[in-house]
């Protein structure tokens, strides 16, 4: 068993072109596919776990503030360099938000903020240099 603040995860060739199967060992796994046949590509991971770990902080911290929430969804759009490593340039997330009224628009982009700057452990451990936009639009 690993300590608390260790994450592991394994992941495994199928012998199918590009296409791996992977996850936390005896939890569940994902499949993971570069050509994007059979699942989502590295990259794409990448982005779901940077939308994931945003939309997770930005619900907990509204439910905190007591600030009303019926949905939340992020679109995480990258955009990446042309040439090897290919590395992702910029990153921008649109939350898509149901709930939150005008009147809590400061608690609402104090979430936003909390979440980049201080408690999204996904987005701080990517590159610095990385730019990135945050978005909100009321549906």
């Amino acid at each position: 068993m690993s300590a608390p603040n260790v994450r592991e995860v394994r992941v495994r060739w199928t012998g199918e072109g590009t296409v791996f199967e992977g996850g936390p060992d005896g939890g569940p796994t994902i499949t993971l596919d570069s050509d994007v046949e059979k699942g989502p590509s590295p990259t794409h991971l990448l982005l779901i776990a940077l939308a994931g770990c945003m939309a997770v902080d930005v619900k907990m911290i509204l439910e905190k503030s007591r600030v009303p929430l019926e949905s939340i969804e992020v679109e995480a759009v990258g955009v990446r360099a042309e040439s090897a490593p290919r590395r992702f340039l910029s990153i921008t997330l649109t939350y898509e938000l149901r709930g939150p009224e005008d009147e809590h628009e400061a608690r609402l982009q104090r979430a936003l903020d909390l979440s980049r700057d201080k408690y999204c452990s996904v987005l701080h451990s990517l590159d610095p240099g990385i730019e990135i936009e945050l978005r909100v639009v009321r549906v």
